[in-house]
């Protein structure tokens, strides 16, 4: 299953899920906790599940179901490989070239998954480089170019990430408008003595904001997060190519 299906089904079930929960819970708690405080004079009670009943809010929890999916994938994603960096890969490589074309024939007989991790990849084509040229300093430009292109793509694929947490405060500043909006359409009531409509047009308005900030807030934790975790892959990528690698066939260019 490619990551684009995985993303697209992740966001049909939170769109799926936090719906459910809305028209079966929070808004028909909410209109009751409302309707009893009306009744009683007072104003909107500062419940959870008034906070959360407008639209704008539920817009926002979808997308931060759906953006927490995608950080913590990839967090997984880095951290399930992570046991590579512990094992000797190019065990059996030796001052012989041979042994080198060994290592890489084995290499590509890796299973699928680990074949297609980053730190394998990069040693593939450094390895190749190095068969091709023989020259230890044109291996040491090819694992940086292939971490840099690692740094790129990372960075790209966090581009949807990085809009969701834009996206979500820009959701509940349109809220804020609305409910300013609706509020400003009763002031008439509001002068005649009944500010009940005006203060639930406010509270929408407040109340999406709110929301949509402790969302990003979250969200942009668990975004820093996974990057600390990108970042480490980079330079331990490029640390163990130098170490399990360069070491060896220098010893190897030097003969």
């Amino acid at each position: 299953m490619t990551p684009m299906i995985k993303s697209l089904i992740a966001l049909v079930l939170s769109i799926i899920g936090v719906h459910l929960v809305y028209i079966g819970y929070v808004r028909p708690e909410a209109q009751l906790a409302l309707e009893a405080a009306r009744q009683m004079g007072q104003s909107a009670p500062r419940d959870l599940v008034v906070i959360l009943k407008d639209y704008e809010q539920e817009i926002c929890l979808i997308l931060m179901f759906w953006g927490a999916f995608l950080i913590l994938e990839k967090c997984i994603a880095i951290l399930k490989d992570r046991y590579l960096f512990t094992i000797d890969l190019l065990d059996g490589a030796s001052e012989q070239v041979e042994d080198l074309k060994s290592v890489l024939n084995a290499l590509g007989e890796l299973p699928e998954k680990v074949k297609d991790t980053p730190l394998v990849r990069t040693l593939m084509s450094s390895v190749r480089r190095f068969l091709i040229t023989s020259d230890v300093h044109n291996t040491s430009e090819a694992i940086e170019s292939s971490v840099e292109t690692l740094a790129v793509k990372q960075e790209a694929e966090n581009s949807m990430i990085r809009y969701l947490i834009w996206a979500i405060p820009s959701i509940g500043f349109i809220g804020t408008v609305r409910g300013i909006g609706q509020a400003l359409s009763m002031a008439d009531k509001a002068l005649a003595g009944d500010i009940a409509g005006m203060t639930d047009s406010l509270g929408v308005a407040f109340n999406s904001t709110l929301v949509a900030l402790l969302i990003s807030i979250g969200l942009m934790f668990l975004l820093h997060q996974l990057q600390r975790l990108q970042d480490g892959l980079v330079v331990d990528t490029q640390a163990y190519c130098e170490t399990f690698l360069l070491n060896r066939i220098s010893t190897v260019g030097s003969n």
